[in-house]
């Protein structure tokens, strides 16, 4: 392959990609599927950090003559592999938009993120393009089309032929503040909405995450998360693409995640917290040792202590599992290890105080502010809580994204200007801080259970039931309550000036709560506990589980008040990590229990 000239400013995020190419050119920057030997076993074919470079600057040139150029937005809908990689490097360095929509948030909910990023140009393998033909994506906005095959529009590797004769020609210089990509959200808690990163934002990232964890040049990556393994290469990592499918983490075969560990020595792993049960169930089951790993990354919903200790037994002593927190518009903030959860915090976990995320990290200013559903429209240090007490979290920093694209409204009650310079992002998640400096989280803000003795947050309530050997998850659920009508609906209905609880030192979730043990009347909102029972419980009997979440119920001040135990076959979850649960569903599947 001839090399293309990389002409493009230090400060694109592909730079870090460049810079790898000179200092490690043979280094594996990615080991994709190649198929199976003899034994069965998977094969990989091996890319190196020279090979990635001069294909992404080939593409670049080619896509740049199909009019590909500085800011057009770009839907990308590729596997996991060598395309994928270089592709979007090769936006990058072009300065072009790349959209990255999760495939598996559905047909109907990916079209409709294409209709709002509005994009010029599809890229995409030829089953994405039949779907886009048939049911009409973007299709008044995208006018170039390019395909892994002939099929779809103009084919990548004749593009990346073209581009290889233009390696003569400057690509576009971008600058700090340029549009770097958009990233939809998962949509697990509200419509979809597409992040706008630029490429500083993803700069800071980089930078985060390689200070945070100590990330060196010359790691192994197991790649079960495709968008942060894209990190992998910027970072000096050799990316393995594991054998799974990537919208169902939760039921990957163990052997697919934990042969390439023990295989090819990966010394850090992305998986989302259903991936980790699934995995380290199996494995702490077989007795199976993961000496090479040095750190394992979770995030995307909080991690159950149980499934971190599991885990952990396969893991060399001095190796820990990181839960980063943060969210697409914002990550990472926060960030705790496995040593400190397991000796120092699940206890109080279980205790229904949290879970405690860590302290922030480099560069992010965390703060905790009264909770309100309204817009904000300009700082002040008067929005502040005092220690201890449950407020909204916001986060202001390099690695913080500042708009949602084309959603004005969204962006507005996202942010709140900072008259000192910047802005703060508010997280949408509800928390409080320590004595020690030590950021809790209490759930999201908008599954808060609003009672006229104030508030119930989802995971002080949570963690109290999850104890329970024969659970394995809860989700607390407002119904609204209408004797009138003789039903029963999803509602927070309280009125927004409800005062909220002040948290006691035993109990950080709510106070005011104590004297609500009685039943809402009619009219109000009721709290509604849904249980998952661990599969090996499926058969126990549920009026004795009742009777015993009760007695738990009734041990704590924050959970006197409930009285309503369902049992759930299978909660609903997010299609990204398969780990978020859709508590918005279960809260109408628990209305129609209740009627």
């Amino acid at each position: 392959m001839t090399a293309a000239t990389a002409n493009f400013a230090p400060h694109n995020v592909a730079a870090h990609l460049t810079a790898l190419a000179r200092s490690q050119p043979d280094t594996p920057a990615l080991l994709c599927l190649q198929g199976f030997d003899a034994a069965g076993k998977v094969t990989y074919a091996p890319y190196c950090y020279r090979h990635l470079e001069e294909r992404s600057n080939a593409l670049a040139h080619g896509l740049g003559l199909l009019g590909i150029t500085r800011g057009t937005r770009t839907a990308l809908c590729l596997r996991p592999g060598i395309w994928f990689f270089a592709v979007t490097f090769a936006l990058f360095k072009l300065g072009a938009v790349p959209v990255l929509i999760d495939p598996g948030i559905g047909l109907k909910n990916f079209g409709r993120c294409l209709s709002q990023a509005q994009p010029a140009a599809f890229i995409g393998t030829p089953l994405a393009h039949l779907l886009r033909r048939t049911l009409g994506w973007a299709r008044q906005t995208v006018r170039i089309n390019v395909t892994t095959e002939r099929f779809g529009g103009h084919a990548l590797r004749a593009i990346q032929a073209r581009g290889e004769q233009e390696s003569a020609k400057a690509l576009p210089i971008t600058t700090p503040d340029d549009p770097a990509a958009i990233l939809f959200t998962s949509g697990s808690t509200g419509p979809a909405k597409g992040v706008l990163y630029t490429h500083a934002n993803f700069t800071a990232q980089v930078a985060a995450l390689r200070d945070l964890y100590h990330i060196q040049p010359g790691e192994i990556d197991l790649a079960t998360f495709p968008l942060f393994g894209l990190f992998g290469p910027a970072l000096g990592m050799t990316t393995v693409i594991p054998v799974m499918d990537f919208t169902r983490p939760g039921q990957v075969e163990p052997r697919n995640i934990l042969e390439p560990i023990r295989q090819l020595q990966i010394t850090n792993l992305f998986g989302s917290p259903a991936l980790l049960q699934r995995v380290g169930q199996w494995g702490a089951q077989q007795g199976i040792k993961l000496p090479t790993l040095r750190r394992v990354i979770s995030a995307g919903a909080p991690v159950p202590a149980k499934v971190i200790e599991r885990f952990s037994t396969m893991l060399a002593p001095d190796a820990q599992i990181f839960t980063p927190y943060g969210a697409t518009e914002a990550l990472p903030v926060c960030s705790i290890g496995s040593h400190e959860i397991l000796t120092a915090t699940r206890h109080l976990t279980d205790q229904g105080q949290g879970v405690c995320v860590g302290r922030p990290v480099g560069g992010a200013t965390v703060r905790v502010i009264t909770i309100t559903d309204d817009p904000i429209p300009t700082w002040t240090d008067d929005l502040l809580l005092p220690q201890g007490q449950i407020g909204e979290i916001v986060v202001q920093g390099p690695a913080v994204t500042t708009a949602y694209y084309d959603r004005p409204e969204a962006t507005h009650l996202a942010k709140i200007p900072d008259p000192r310079g910047g802005f703060y992002h508010r997280m949408g998640d509800v928390g409080y801080f320590d004595a020690t400096g030590r950021l809790w989280f209490c759930g999201r803000k908008s599954h808060r259970v609003r009672l006229p003795g104030g508030d119930l947050f989802t995971i002080p309530v949570e963690a109290i039931f999850n104890t329970h050997p024969k659970v394995y998850r809860t989700a607390l659920v407002g119904v609204s309550i209408h004797h009138a009508h003789g039903s029963q609906s999803m509602g927070q209905c309280a009125p927004t000036g409800t005062p909220r609880p002040a948290p006691p030192n035993s109990l950080p979730s709510v106070e005011s709560n104590r004297a609500a043990g009685s039943m809402p009347e009619s009219g109000s909102i009721r709290p509604v506990l849904c249980v998952e029972l661990q599969p090996e419980a499926a058969r126990a009997d549920r009026a004795t589980l009742r009777a015993e979440l009760a007695a738990l119920a009734a041990r704590y001040p924050h959970t006197q008040m409930i009285k309503d135990f369902l049992f759930h076959p299978g909660f609903p979850v997010d299609i990204r990590h398969n780990a978020k649960i859709g508590r918005e569903k279960l809260a109408l599947w628990a209305a129609e229990k209740l009627t």
